[in-house]
């Protein structure tokens, strides 16, 4: 491998040839050689976005000259559309600030936009990270990051599940079963309501993320390193929020207290308080299908699920409930980077937080796994849900909470009576009633109508 050598602050420092990182990039890399988490892609694109925004904001301004402002734009168009990706390698395991990743997109847009201007006129700190600090940038990358991961990822999938949801509602009007609470027998649902507390549970769920979004539209760009905005003109962060939300057609708004903005995270926990409210629905949600669909003929079986592959290498015929296991699993791991996100976010350190790396890591990540886990469920397993009616039927008439609709006519002591009677001489609500002397065989046809209970 040929080598070049890139200097900075501390010296010389050799880098790959074939690499446009230069030598802060190069002595992170050779630092923190910690597991395989890289440095996520939303965030390395948000950095593109931002880098842009901020040279044109800086040339509007007339610190940047036009040349230098157009060759920055470039290369951050190329950042964003994925080609340059293999020229940031750092891990999420460095220094708490982000500083080396700030550094690592500034090195490659001044040594990609040197060699198309074919001359040095591209300096990383002076030109590229002008009107910045790492203190303040990275806390912007990680909103415009998680704004827009869950804008064009996340709401689309919950939005379409949503939308399931609602289908198998209307298809499923007039089909009444037995509902269960404590995992018991208890009064009868209609399909299309139980069906129907799933949809309005992540309806909720949408709202908060929706109310979420809005804070994490707050950036701290301009704040620069302590918060005082030193070395960046008074106007740089509102009008490079203004100019983000040009470009990516979401409103961005500089935020009001820039030393809130560079040592609280607040805004992301609560996002992934939103995010973590969605996968304990989710989770709710793949089990109540699962138990439903459980079976073939052991289970309840009130329900059919598409049957995606063989559930068993043992077992022959086998079928799993694969789609739901894998949302639940999902929504153990989201819950899981709640505590991480809090933890982090509660490590601010007077004018710094130094955990964020970390913090958006599993904010992105949890994302991520809703929005693929969500388009994975509704696809392979939600559109595909079907009633069984004779054994929602059966299970419903073999209920013995349907005493319920007995009990204003002979009050509440002597329904619990004709449901134990039932229950111990394995006979039915009406036999048991008639044997008890409540009520007659004519009498209990008139009042017990369990299609009508719901």
């Amino acid at each position: 491998m040929d080598f070049r050598i890139e200097h900075d602050s501390m010296g010389d420092v050799a880098v790959p040839q074939e690499k446009y990182w230069g030598a802060q990039t190069q002595r992170s890399y050779t630092n923190f050689r910690i597991g395989e988490e890289k440095m996520p892609a939303e965030i390395i694109s948000a950095f593109a976005l931002m880098k842009k925004a901020a040279a044109l904001v800086n040339c509007r301004i007339g610190k940047l000259d036009q040349k230098r402002c157009d060759l920055i734009c470039r290369v951050a168009d190329e950042i964003y559309a994925g080609k340059l990706s293999e020229h940031f390698p750092l891990v999420v395991w460095q220094t708490g600030s982000g500083t080396q990743s700030n550094m690592n997109v500034n090195e490659v847009i001044a040594n990609r936009g040197n060699e198309l201007a074919g001359e040095p006129l591209l300096h990383p700190n002076d030109h590229v990270n002008m009107s910045q600090s790492s203190n303040d940038t990275f806390p912007t990358a990680m909103h415009i990051a998680a704004r827009l991961a869950v804008h064009h990822n996340l709401l689309p999938a919950l939005t379409s599940l949503i939308d399931t949801f609602q289908c198998l509602e209307y298809q499923n009007r007039g089909i009444v079963k037995s509902g269960r609470t404590h995992l018991q027998d208890a009064t009868p649902i209609a399909f299309s309501q139980e069906i129907s507390g799933w949809r309005a549970s992540l309806q909720e769920d949408k709202k908060m993320l929706i109310a979420a979004l809005r804070e994490v539209s707050s950036l701290a760009l301009g704040g620069t390193a302590v918060g005082t905005g030193l070395n960046a003109p008074k106007e740089f962060g509102a009008m490079t929020a203004q100019m983000l939300s040009e470009m990516s057609g979401l409103a961005f708004r500089s935020a009001e207290n820039k030393f809130h903005a560079l040592t609280s995270k607040g805004e992301l926990v609560f996002l992934h308080g939103a995010l973590k409210a969605l996968a304990a629905d989710l989770w709710k949600i793949a089990n109540d299908v699962r138990f439903l669909a459980s079976g073939p003929r052991c289970g309840l079986g009130e329900i059919f699920i598409p049957e995606n592959e063989p559930g068993s290498s043992i077992m022959p015929g086998k079928v799993n409930p694969t789609q739901c296991e894998a949302l639940t699993m999902i929504a153990v791991q989201v819950i899981a980077n709640d505590t991480a996100v809090s933890l982090a976010a509660s490590q601010g350190n007077f004018e710094l937080n130094v955990f964020m790396p970390v913090c958006i890591y599993n904010v992105l990540q949890s994302v991520r796994l809703l929005s693929d886990g969500m388009n994975s469920f509704n696809r392979n397993c939600a559109v595909g849900i079907t009633a069984n009616r004779e054994k929602m039927r059966e299970n419903l008439h073999n209920s013995l909470m349907l005493v319920t609709a007995i009990s204003p006519y002979i009050g509440y002591e002597n329904a619990a009576k004709t449901a134990k009677l039932a229950y111990e001489k394995n006979i039915s609500l009406k036999e048991a009633c008639v044997s008890l002397g409540f009520l007659s065989a004519e009498e209990f046809d008139r009042v017990f109508q369990p299609e009508k209970m719901i």
